[in-house]
This record gives structure tokens, C-alpha cells and sequence, in this order.
């Protein structure tokens, strides 16, 4: 094949996927490719049909009608060597607890059939690069969370993959643990690998993806870059305002979204809200983010819809 095809063909492809469980219908219709070196954040709630997405991506669940391909064959065609080009995080820590944290890795690279010299020095670099080398000899039990999600990203790697699928990769985590797993997964795109992500976390999406594709009752609902998606649905700035709203308080000609315990209103000079307000008023100002997008697409927040 000609490098510069090769170069140019997405990873991922995915044309007019349909999914039917009997009268179910998760997912209808989806259709979008992911380019090689970049981030693709697929969000979602709950039942929103990103997981039967991405199950199909893995080859664990056949689809209905439509097309996917991963690296141009579809991926229940892909021998061991290709599924090699894969690394999967899963959202559930799955490591093996009676095996140090080195055997870990060196398990899983036997699983790929690699080299033991291969594996021997793969193991000691994916430790420093997931900050736990001083932690080789340590029994998974022995390890917090963030570590046990360090090394399951470290196991993903070991076969040197081109595409890493995160599902949920920091969910749980406390915001020094999340941070530091964030550094790495743009570490990783910057060395060209191709991560394709999903999160209930919309500043994890933000900070990490080139492109968000927002999916619910098994459709996309938009999809793009996050600054093209803020500024298509939402305007720059955010009010948000607590219950009960202040006396005289004037909603004339401002966009609005009730969210219950207060109302967010949208406006691209926040005094247009906030010169109505009375002094004491309680109100919070922010820029518009991703949050903001899916309320606008969906009605609800993404950790709503969970």
C-alpha cells in the first residue's frame, strides 16, 4: 500500500452502525471516522449507547447493519499481530492480584506473544513512565487507586499499541490522581497514538480531546472540536443564579436553562445578567464549557443522565 494512503486512512470508521438487542434499538444509524494521532472523546449517559459503540469496536459485540472498520478491516477480521495495534484501559481495574506489579506487565506481554528480551524492556520504561518504578515488586493489593489505573494504562501499552481505548480511565480518582494520568494520555498523543475515550468527567474531555462527539438514545446529536461546540450551542459566558430567583429580577430576552436548584443564564457580556441582579444577590459566573453543550443537546447534565 502507498505510504501516503496508509498514512492518511483513519483508524477508526465506523458508517451507519445499527445495534438491536430484540426491540431495543442502542444504536441507530452512527456514523463517524477518528484520525490517526489524535483524541476523540465519545460522551454520553448511561444507556446513551457509547458502550455498545465501543463494544463493537472491540470486536465483542457484532453489529446489526452498518460498517466498521478499524485500521481498514473490520475488527472481527483482525489477526493476533493487529490486535496487537490495540490497548484497551477498561473502566473496572481487572489486574491480578496475586502477581506483582512487574508480573503484571510481564503476564500480559507473554499474552501478546512478545519477546522476553521485548518484554524486559518494556516493562521497566512503561513503570517510570507510569511513575511506579519504585513500586515493581509491589503486590497490586499494596497499591492505591491512582496506581492500580496507572498500571492498567501500563499494561494497555505493552504491546507498543497505535490505538488505546480509555473507558471511565480516571473515574473515582482524586483530582491530583486524575491530573497526573492526564499529563501521561498527552504524553501519549503526542508520541502519535491515537486515543479514543470515554468520560463522565466534561473537564477530562475538554483538556484531552481534539474532537467530542455527544451521543444519546443512539444517535449523535453534534459533533466537533470543543471550542467549535461551545460556540455553536451556547454563548461565551455563564450566570448561574440560585432559587429562589431575587425580587424584580428580570429574565426578559436572556437565554436560560432551569436546572432545579438554580437557572443558568447564557450571554456573551455576563453584566447583561449581571446588572439586573440586586447586590446581595448569589450568583456565579464562569465561560461556557462542554457541560453547558450537553445540557443545551440533551436537557440534562452528563452525570445526570447517568
Amino acid at each position: 500500500m502507498d505510504g501516503t494512503v496508509a498514512a492518511a486512512m483513519p483508524v477508526i470508521e465506523v458508517e451507519a452502525l445499527e445495534k438491536r438487542y430484540g426491540e431495543v434499538h442502542a444504536v441507530r444509524g452512527v456514523s463517524f471516522s477518528i484520525p490517526a494521532g489524535s483524541c476523540t472523546g465519545l460522551l454520553g449517559p448511561n444507556g446513551a449507547g457509547k458502550t455498545t459503540i465501543m463494544r463493537m469496536i472491540m470486536a465483542l459485540v457484532q453489529p446489526t447493519a452498518g460498517a466498521l472498520r478499524l485500521f481498514g478491516k473490520p475488527p472481527s477480521a483482525l489477526g493476533r499481530s493487529m490486535r496487537e495495534r490495540v490497548g484497551l484501559v477498561p473502566q473496572e481495574d481487572n489486574l491480578d492480584p496475586d502477581l506483582s506489579v512487574r508480573q503484571n506487565l510481564e503476564v500480559y506481554g507473554r499474552y501478546f506473544g512478545l519477546p522476553a528480551r521485548t518484554i524486559a524492556e518494556r516493562v521497566p520504561r512503561l513503570l517510570a513512565f507510569m511513575q511506579l518504578a519504585e513500586r515493581g515488586g509491589a503486590k497490586v493489593m499494596q497499591l492505591s487507586g491512582g496506581m492500580k489505573r496507572r498500571l492498567t494504562i501500563a499494561r494497555a501499552l505493552i504491546a507498543d499499541p497505535e490505538l488505546i481505548i480509555l473507558d471511565e480511565p480516571t473515574t473515582g480518582l482524586d483530582p491530583q490522581a486524575r491530573v497526573l494520568i492526564w499529563r501521561r494520555l498527552l504524553d501519549l498523543k503526542r508520541e502519535g497514538k491515537t486515543l479514543l475515550l470515554t468520560t463522565h468527567y466534561m473537564d477530562e474531555a475538554q483538556r484531552l480531546s481534539d474532537r467530542i462527539i455527544i451521543i444519546d438514545g443512539g444517535r449523535i446529536l453534534d459533533e466537533g472540536a470543543p471550542k467549535d461546540l461551545i460556540a455553536r450551542h451556547v454563548r461565551g459566558h455563564v450566570v448561574e443564579v440560585a432559587k429562589p430567583l431575587p425580587r424584580g429580577f428580570s429574565e426578559d430576552g436572556l437565554e436560560r436553562n432551569d436546572i432545579g436548584d438554580a437557572v443558568l443564564y447564557y450571554a456573551n457580556d455576563p453584566a447583561e445578567v449581571t446588572r439586573r441582579l440586586p447586590a446581595d444577590a448569589a450568583y456565579l459566573r464562569r465561560e461556557a464549557n462542554l457541560e453547558d453543550v450537553f445540557l443545551r443537546l440533551t436537557g440534562h447534565s452528563l452525570r445526570q443522565g447517568e
